[in-house]
Formats: structure tokens, sequence, C-alpha cells
């Protein structure tokens, strides 16, 4: 089972992305609050689990977490400011919008675990980042799979508005069927316009095609 604190005598939070790689839809974070009795030896990391354990992960999370949120940071913003900024600022808005559904009895956290090796200062608070974290401590591994979970959500919705992506499947990463489908009818508004969404990159009419 992974660890629940990288210190035990602090209140801590973890947080996760999920998305970061895709070409199209948001990058989505998440930030769990979780109580020193939680246990569970199924959670890790959202990647290393199929989709029906994460589907009963995410309830269990919901339920047992002292607090958790999660936000998508859409396609334009992405573009904007760069998907390394945008994947932080998701987690900052994610760690925000956790402490703001804490009630005045409930202590905020003292310190943050994040997943991977960048990250900025959230305000007032120290943080740690771990490499592969969300394989070694619960709270990270928690906010992997809301993070993921709620994504996937996300992915599937907008699947029913353009289902020649097959966003329902790939969810947005460079699959060899996105790619085709983006050579065959083009980009969408949801498509993240500065990757790289296919090979021969200078000739992708950027132009979107609305093929509802």
């Amino acid at each position: 089972m992974l660890k629940l604190k990288y210190h035990t005598h602090l209140i801590e939070c973890g947080t996760d992305e999920a998305g970061r790689g895709c070409l199209a839809g948001p990058v989505t974070a998440a930030a769990v609050m979780l109580p020193d009795s939680f246990i569970n030896e199924i959670l890790t990391d959202s990647k290393q689990l199929t989709e029906k354990k994460r589907d009963l992960l995410k309830p269990i999370i919901e339920q047992q977490a002292i607090a958790y949120s999660f936000s998508h940071v859409m396609m334009e913003e992405i573009d904007e400011i760069n998907i390394l900024n945008a994947s932080i600022t998701a987690m900052h808005r994610s760690i925000e919008g956790m402490i703001g559904t804490l009630s005045r009895k409930q202590k905020k956290p003292q310190h943050i675990l994040v997943d991977g090796n960048r990250f900025k200062p959230f305000t007032g608070l120290d943080h740690t980042t771990v490499i592969k974290g969300d394989g070694k401590y619960l709270p990270i591994a928690a906010a992997s799979i809301i993070a993921k979970t709620e994504r996937d959500l996300f992915m599937d919705r907008i699947h029913e508005e353009y289902p020649m992506y097959n966003w329902k499947k790939n969810k947005g990463y460079p699959t060899k069927e996105h790619r085709e489908a983006i050579r065959t009818y083009g980009i969408t508004k949801y498509h993240r316009k500065s990757f790289k969404l296919l090979p021969e990159q200078y000739s992708l009419d950027f132009t979107f095609k609305d093929h509802k």
C-alpha cells in the first residue's frame, strides 16, 4: 500500500494532473486531503489502473476525503501560457478550490505533495515535488484518480459533439487514429493549436472546421 504522508506531523494534501500530453481537450488537475484513518490497498497511480477500477475508486475518494476539488484549464489558456504553466495553474486552482470547501472548524493543509518535478509555490504553503508520486503517496494517487476520471468525463461529452475523432476511446491523446482524423477533418475548437498536431505541421490547415 502507498504511504499516507510525507511529513507525519503536518496536514497534507496531494495534487496531480491528467491530459498533459493530449492534442485536444483541457489539462485537468485535482487536489485531495485524506484523513489519517484512510486505508485503501488498490489505490495507486491512475495510469496503472483499469477504467473499471478508477470508476470504483472515484466515489470512495469523494466520500472519504476531508476535501477535494478539480479544475480544467481549457485549450485557449493552454495555447496562451503553455502546457507546463497550464498544468501548474490547474493544480493551484484545485488546491484553492479544495481549501474553499473546508468549514471553519476544519484545518487547512500545511503542506502540498505534488506529482512530478515542477511546481510554483502556492501562497502560504510549503510543497514537495515527488517524481512518480502518484505511485508512492495516497493523496497524490487520489488526486490522480479524480483528475483522470473528471477529464475522461469531459472528453466523453465532447465526443458526442465530434465523434469522428473518437475521443471517447483515445481521450485526446495522439493516437494514430486521432491524427488520421485531424488529417481528414481538420481541427476543432477543442484542439490545442500550439501543439504539433501532425508530423507535417507546416501543411496542416488551421482553419476551424465545424463538422456538426
